[in-house]
């Protein structure tokens, strides 16, 4: 089963693309963050009609999540807000899928170190990680994906002294991504890579995707009994290279399951 997670950074204007990418058969189960639009005007219709089963969370303007797969969404426990949390801002999907319970995350930016943004940003990290122990106990095959808006080490930022200090990297940011690795989860990308250089995210300015000066911040993390299965795992960067692309590509994991 092939899990893909993608920050489109708006459905209006890369609906072409997650059309396009979808037609190549990448995966069975897309999860896709930041739609910006409400639930209502999400296209589904025209890709239930290429065969797709889906669910969008989404809200005018900002955030939103969705998941489109092969396999009907079983309607069982579907959650559409984290727990404790403002349910105006859609960041967070949970559903059943094949066996699979997918949690779908667009974790809040922060905007910068210290601020009422970032406290927001890590209190909702910290809801993430009571709800997701949760989740845990109740369903084995359990992945978390999404964007994390989390560069989880050195090596997933092309320059460290340029990023020292900034959002996405600061300690505590830091700190709460490995608190959900200790529930046991593993990042299926570092644990089959354990290189540096690969990132899924850059700027639009400064030719940054043309000079590879990017952070990896989407990222799936999955369970124990997940990661026994899993084969493989790879950003896709051609999505990034296409005409009004999105700033961030896609990351596929395949599990045998």
């Amino acid at each position: 089963m092939r899990i893909a997670t993608w920050n489109v950074n708006s459905m209006n204007v890369r609906q072409e693309h997650v059309a396009q990418w979808l037609a190549e058969d990448p995966c069975d189960l897309l999860c896709l963050q930041e739609l910006k639009m409400v639930s209502e005007k999400f296209p589904a219709e025209r890709f239930k009609s290429l065969g797709w089963h889906l669910l969008a969370n989404g809200q005018k303007t900002y955030n939103g999540v969705a998941v489109l797969s092969r396999f009907p969404l079983e309607e069982r426990d579907v959650v559409l807000d984290l727990p404790g949390v403002d349910p105006a801002q859609k960041r967070l999907m949970a559903v059943t899928v094949n066996g699979v319970r997918v949690v779908n995350c667009y974790v809040p930016n922060g905007s910068e170190v210290g601020s009422d943004k970032y406290h927001y940003k890590l209190d909702w990290l910290a809801k993430l990680q009571s709800f997701v122990q949760a989740q845990l106990a109740s369903y084995p095959q359990l992945v978390v994906l999404g964007d994390y808006n989390i560069a989880p080490d050195d090596r997933d930022v092309h320059d460290v002294s340029f990023w020292a200090g900034k959002i996405l990297v600061s300690p505590p940011e830091r700190s709460a991504y490995q608190a959900l690795c200790g529930l046991g989860l593993t990042d299926a990308f570092r644990h089959l890579q354990p290189e540096g250089g690969y990132f899924s995210w850059w700027d639009y300015r400064l030719g940054s995707f043309q000079r590879n000066m990017g952070v990896r911040i989407d990222h799936l993390l999955s369970s124990p009994a997940l990661t026994a299965k899993l084969t493989h795992c790879h950003i896709d960067r051609e999505p990034r290279g296409w005409e009004r692309p999105s700033d961030h590509a896609p990351v596929i994991a395949t599990y045998l399951l």
